[in-house]
């Protein structure tokens, strides 16, 4: 039994003196047009091709919000490992955005496919087109519903607080259905 303990604990520090860059980070993926459920399955099918794939949460259904767009948005949280830069990380997510028809008319308007950065790692940045972690999430239940589910007591490295206790205080009330448990 010793031995086996040993030979993953050696695999273990092996995949991080190889990895030692790898950063998690957290996408929050979601659209309110289309084959919705489709969408998310190719939009996930598509981040595993450049990213490894951690975990996914279930596919929560809630109401548009920001008043510009109709419709119902499925939503699901995505935590990814990778070594690329955060730019590099949203380059790909436009880019798998434009791939699944996302067309840019409206803000907050109606979308085949929305991918969002919500946390890279503990980073904090601002720069003209990204923000980590994403300054909206603590004013949205259907990013933390989802977030909380993946990473519950994950530490948001601003406000000091784990997305189980930043969804607790949320003062945005709408509701966050469960639509389905997994994609595949």
């Amino acid at each position: 039994m010793f031995e086996i303990k040993s030979f993953f604990l050696f695999l273990l520090v092996l995949n991080f003196e190889i990895n030692p860059l790898m950063e998690k980070v957290v996408l929050l993926i979601g659209g309110n047009l289309g084959d919705r459920q489709a969408l998310l399955k190719e939009a996930v099918l598509e981040l595993g091709k450049q990213f490894e794939i951690l975990k996914l949460s279930g596919i929560y259904e809630t109401a548009a919000w920001g008043g510009k767009s109709s419709g119902n948005y499925l939503n699901m949280a995505v935590l990814l490992s990778t070594d690329k830069s955060p730019m590099e990380v949203l380059n790909i997510g436009l880019e798998i955005e434009n791939a699944l028809g996302r067309k840019r008319e409206v803000k907050w308007g109606d979308r085949t496919m929305d991918i969002d950065i919500i946390y890279f790692g503990e980073q904090v940045m601002q720069t003209e087109r990204l923000k980590v972690p994403h300054p909206m999430m603590s004013n949205r239940r259907f990013v933390l519903v989802p977030l909380s589910e993946i990473l519950p007591h994950f530490i948001h490295p601003q406000l000091k607080m784990s997305s189980q206790d930043l969804l607790e205080k949320c003062s945005d009330k709408s509701e966050v259905k469960r639509f389905a448990s997994s994609l595949f």
